[in-house]
Formats: structure tokens, C-alpha cells, sequence
């Protein structure tokens, strides 16, 4: 039996309180329905004894104090999930609103989820191909890692975004059990326009599940929208045994949001107005990914964040550094020479790519060539540097060589464009043609056996 209660206090923003309520718990979803029928939904964020904060879904203009009625639905906000959700866009309540009918659900899943055991994680160690070879060669993702991408305004992450969700696939024999949920958290009409268009142009859209939360939705709406696409994501992997790869676009509107609906709660502020609890929230989104063991499917997490004025110690990047298993950088320096994607390889980490290359997984070279890769676009780097303040004069065969070096690798390594998808093995071919460019004796990370067999040989 459902209680209705006449008794809303006040109404703050997207705030109301309601007294004298009964048996109402933590983050159980409300309706309120006003005088002229219409329902609204609302969701508890406090009960202090029979007092109850709950907070709005949707606009709070028209609510009549003394007239509108609020029941409780004794549970919290869930998504009705089934296999059917492939090939489908829905808001960022799980609505449908890509005009086909409504999801016939198997089961209604929690979207705040369970925490998974520590104890039944399986550690992640095989190779997920993007396509992208600075991802793909240097900065390997692993299936069930969690491997943000550390964007800024006006960089092009969004293609980038839509370029691995479009592209990335398991090798072998799960070639054909992959998924992507793909969530975008309050971005402009355009840009959601933008991925559905995307993935349908491609076909990627069949193997999609596309939620979009748009930033005129409310605040709160901004908040469920990750969770609601974990959840799928978890019922996709571990219930019907997908790979599934998971792209969140943009957590720092994420955070916004909570910061917003904290300061409409008078909590107390933490670092730059986020509330104090921002890392734990974000780790509540983060460790939804991963691997268990005995279920053969995994969720791959890439979350996308605009770092405010391109700060890596602004807290959203910050703590999400603290969380994950390395960070993708994009540069603004790269993206104004015309080089797309613009990732930044050195200060880029993938702390589990060492899981994710070698024999049976990519290519018995991988490793050799990954770390030389490294050293020498470093060092071309830095010989660069010298020559623009001592001039070309002043460095050896070999200095010039390495900033020959530098700059053929960001011109025909990094830079692919958005269309582009290189296989893993053209990514270690592109390699070693670009470690030929240095002296044979220069390779010292490699073994000698694996620069003979792939090394191309020079003529004359």
C-alpha cells in the first residue's frame, strides 16, 4: 500500500521537503502529482526523522504547496534492461527517444548497482584494438581496464570518442560478442545529433547503446545518466557474457552537476566549490568496471573530461588520476599543427599495457618497440629543442637524425584523422619503418632477433 502525503513544506530550486513521512529510505524514488494531474519524479536525498529532502527530476514551476501530493515508490531509480537495448538511443532516464517502442525488459536492475568484490576481480590482461595507434602501440588497452582521456575545451575529443566506440573490437574468437554503451552527459543538441548520426552512418549504431543527456536537462538527470548506462553495461557483460566498452562524454559536466545539486543541499564546499565526497562519487562510477572471475564478459571503461583551462591538477582530473589505470592526454600544442587525433604520448600512461601485448595477445615485438618508440620520440624531442636555441650546427649526425625522427612519428604516427583504423599489426609495421629513420646500433631496448626479423632492411 503506497502512502500519499499532502504535506510539502517548501521547495528550493530543484529541492522540496516533505514532513511527517513514514519508512522512507535513501535514494527511493517519489511522484509528485500536482493539482491538474500531471506526475512529476523526484528521488530522497535525506531523511532526518520524519523529515525528507527529496530532490526534483524535472522543473519545480507549478508545484502547489497545500495541493500537490507525493507518494513513495518504495525503490530506488532503475533501468529495465534486456538484449534488446542494442541498436537503441535513450535519454538520460533510459527513456527511448529514437522513436521505436518501448524495451520489453527481462529484469529491473538498481542503477546505483553493487560495489563488486575485490576478491572476485580477475586481473585484466588482454589487448582491446582501438584502431588508434597511439592508444593501440603505446598506450595498450586492456579489457577491463578503466583508461580516461584527459581532453580540453574546443580539442577534439568528441571525434575521438566516437572514432574508438566506432572502431574498437576484441580479437579471436569474442571478435563477435562486443558491445559499447556509450553515454553522453550534458552535451549540446548538436553534439548528440553528431554521435547518433555517427554510428549510424557506420552500422556501429547495432552494437550500441547510445544514452544522451542533454545540458538543458535537469541536473539531477545529469547524475543518473552514468549510472544508467553501467547499468546496462553490467547486465550486457555479465549477464549475457559481453566484451563491453563503455564511453562516458563528459565527466566534468558530471561533476558540475554535483557540485550544483550540493550547494543547492547548503553542504559544506570542498576544493573549488565540488563537494567533499567528489572522489568517492567518482570511484562509485569507476569500479563498476572491470572482470570477474567465472563470467566470461568484462566492462571496459574510457571516461572523457574537459579539464578546466587545461589543468591536470584541477580536482576532476586529479582525483580521476587517483582511481584509474593511467590517462590518454590530448594537446592543444599537436592539435593546432593540424595533427588529429592530438594525442600527447609522453605524458600519456596506460598502466596495464604491459598485461595486454606480446605472444597470442598482439605481437611478440610489441613490447621492444613500444618502449624504443618512447625513448627516441623523447629524445627527438629534446634535440629539437636544443637545435631552436643552439641551432642545427651544434647537434651530431645522430641528434639530427633523432629530430628527424620526432617529427616524422607525429606526422605519420600519431596523426591517422578520424576515419583511419589501423590494424595492430600496421600499427608495429608503421614502428619499425619509423625506427629505421635512427641507426641500427641506436636500438638498444629491442632484441637483437626481433630487429633482424621486422626491421625493414635499408637497400644498397
Amino acid at each position: 500500500m503506497i502512502k500519499e502525503y499532502r504535506t510539502i513544506q517548501e521547495v528550493n530550486g530543484p529541492l522540496m521537503v516533505v514532513r511527517r513521512v513514514s519508512g522512507v529510505t535513501y535514494d527511493e524514488l517519489g511522484e509528485i502529482e500536482l493539482p491538474d494531474g500531471t506526475v512529476r519524479r523526484c528521488q530522497v536525498l535525506e531523511v532526518n526523522g520524519d523529515n525528507a529532502v527529496v530532490q526534483l527530476f524535472e522543473s519545480s514551476a507549478g508545484i502547489n504547496l497545500a495541493e500537490s501530493k507525493v507518494r513513495f515508490l518504495g525503490h530506488p531509480l532503475q533501468l529495465g534492461v534486456s538484449g534488446d537495448m542494442l541498436g537503441r538511443v535513450f535519454n538520460g532516464m533510459g527513456k527511448p527517444i529514437d522513436g521505436g517502442p518501448e524495451i520489453l525488459a527481462e529484469e529491473y536492475r538498481d542503477i546505483n548497482g553493487l560495489p563488486m568484490n575485490p576478491a572476485a576481480r580477475d586481473y585484466p590482461n588482454e589487448f582491446i584494438q582501438t584502431g588508434i595507434s597511439t592508444i593501440d602501440g603505446l598506450n595498450t588497452l586492456v579489457r577491463g581496464q578503466k583508461l580516461p582521456i584527459f581532453s580540453g575545451s574546443g580539442l577534439p575529443h568528441a571525434a575521438l570518442a566516437a572514432q574508438i566506440a566506432r572502431q574498437a573490437r576484441v580479437l579471436g574468437d569474442d571478435a563477435g560478442n562486443f558491445a559499447v554503451v556509450f553515454a553522453a552527459i550534458g552535451i549540446t543538441f548538436e553534439e548528440s545529433d553528431f554521435f547518433v548520426q555517427e554510428f549510424r552512418r557506420t552500422g556501429a549504431i547495432d552494437r550500441t547503446v547510445l544514452f544522451t543527456n542533454l545540458a538543458n536537462d535537469p541536473a539531477v538527470e545529469r547524475i543518473a545518466t552514468p549510472r544508467m548506462a553501467l547499468t546496462a553495461a553490467e547486465y550486457l557483460a555479465f549477464e549475457k557474457g559481453m566484451h563491453v566498452l563503455v564511453i562516458m562524454t563528459d565527466i566534468t559536466n558530471y561533476a558540475e552537476a554535483l557540485r550544483e545539486v550540493s550547494a543547492a543541499k547548503k553542504e559544506v564546499p570542498g576544493r573549488r566549490g565540488y563537494p567533499g565526497y567528489l572522489y568517492t562519487n567518482l570511484a562509485t562510477l569507476y569500479e563498476r568496471a572491470g572482470r570477474q572471475l567465472g563470467k566470461s564478459g568484462s566492462i571496459t571503461l574510457i571516461p572523457i573530461l574537459t579539464m578546466p583551462e587545461d589543468d591536470k591538477t584541477h580536482p576532476i582530473p586529479d582525483l580521476t588520476g587517483y582511481i584509474t589505470e593511467g590517462q590518454i592526454i590530448l594537446s592543444r600544442e599537436l592539435y593546432r599543427k593540424g595533427i588529429i587525433p592530438p594525442v600527447d604520448v609522453l605524458p600519456s600512461l596506460s598502466r596495464l599495457k604491459d598485461k595486454g601485448v606480446g605472444p597470442g595477445k598482439t605481437r611478440e615485438d610489441h613490447a621492444g618497440t613500444m618502449n624504443q618508440l618512447f625513448a627516441a620520440y623523447s629524445t627527438g624531442k629534446e634535440n629539437k629543442e636544443l637545435m631552436s636555441i643552439l641551432g642545427e650546427a651544434a647537434l651530431s649526425p645522430t641528434d639530427l637524425q633523432y629530430a628527424k625522427f620526432a617529427d616524422e612519428f607525429e606526422k605519420r604516427y600519431v596523426a591517422q584523422g578520424s576515419d583511419e583504423n589501423r590494424s595492430i599489426e600496421e600499427t608495429l609495421d608503421l614502428g619499425w619503418e619509423l625506427l629505421s629513420i635512427l641507426p641500427k646500433a641506436e636500438l638498444k631496448r629491442i632484441k637483437p632477433e626481433f630487429i633482424e626479423k621486422y626491421l625493414p632492411k635499408k637497400e644498397g
